[in-house]
């Protein structure tokens, strides 16, 4: 199957088509300001009051990475269309991790917008998320993804909900993939992302994880063939820290 044939990635591309028609023609707030010195120029503050003309991507990095806007919600309406495909096609550059540009969706506060945007812009993120645990040719690794969704609405609810539907070799290998990638976080009692937008719940999205990964993700590891360290690793998450600490499969992690 080529991969525009693929149905996750069909869905996709409607969602950023979808994006283009919603936020194409919006601006920054007439007012908006920063600083030259730590953002950039007034020609290029000047470029995000004017519709639809392309950023280059060193100015659209710093756009959306910025935390002082005035008015963030409408600087993110006015690149989204840009930014979506950016980081779809994994030329996002984040300092850290993707968790950042979910910090950018949160402070745009995205979620209370009216449902003619927020709708497209949920979809967005459920059709990336989708397309990274069925594509095999996805430009991101599924679980940088869904870190990104987690930032951005606040919760990892919906993102795992996905997660269950999703059943196949490849969304079960996307499934072994992160929860090596988590695992160390989790067994310091750790989110395995930074949280940057204080309104998110770090300890919610941390216990909902590891509940998760507990009841669902571990008997689906064990069915495939997961490897029995990762395995082992993961039931260790039952334990309180002290008795993790000395179980026969403590990993020697230091923290």
């Amino acid at each position: 199957m080529q991969r525009a044939d693929h149905p996750a990635h069909r869905r996709l591309n409607a969602a950023l088509d979808e994006l283009t028609v919603t936020f194409g023609g919006m601006t920054a707030h007439p007012e908006e300001r920063n600083c030259e010195c730590h953002w950039g120029s007034a020609e290029e503050l000047s470029l995000l009051k004017t519709p639809d003309v392309e950023l280059e991507p060193d100015l659209l990095r710093r756009t959306w990475q910025a935390v002082d806007w005035v008015d963030h919600a409408a600087v993110l309406r006015r690149i989204l269309p840009q930014f979506a495909r950016v980081l779809v096609a994994g030329r996002a550059d984040p300092l850290f991790g993707l968790e950042e540009a979910g910090s950018s969706f949160a402070r745009g506060r995205w979620q209370q917008w009216p449902e003619e945007q927020a709708g497209p812009v949920r979809e967005f993120l459920h059709a990336w998320w989708a397309c990274g645990l069925t594509d095999p040719d996805a430009a991101v690794p599924a679980h940088q993804v869904f870190a990104m969704c987690a930032e951005a609405s606040g919760t990892v609810g919906p993102w795992l909900a996905d997660w269950e539907q999703q059943t196949g070799p490849l969304s079960d290998r996307r499934l072994a993939e992160a929860a090596a990638e988590w695992e160390y976080g989790l067994l310091g009692d750790s989110l395995p992302w930074s949280v940057d937008w204080h309104e998110n719940d770090e300890e919610k999205m941390r216990t909902d994880l590891t509940a998760w990964l507990l009841t669902h993700a571990a008997p689906r590891l064990r069915e495939t063939g997961a490897p029995e360290d990762l395995q082992h690793r993961l039931k260790l998450l039952e334990l309180p820290p002290e008795a993790r600490w000395a179980a026969p499969h403590w990993p020697d992690h230091h923290y």
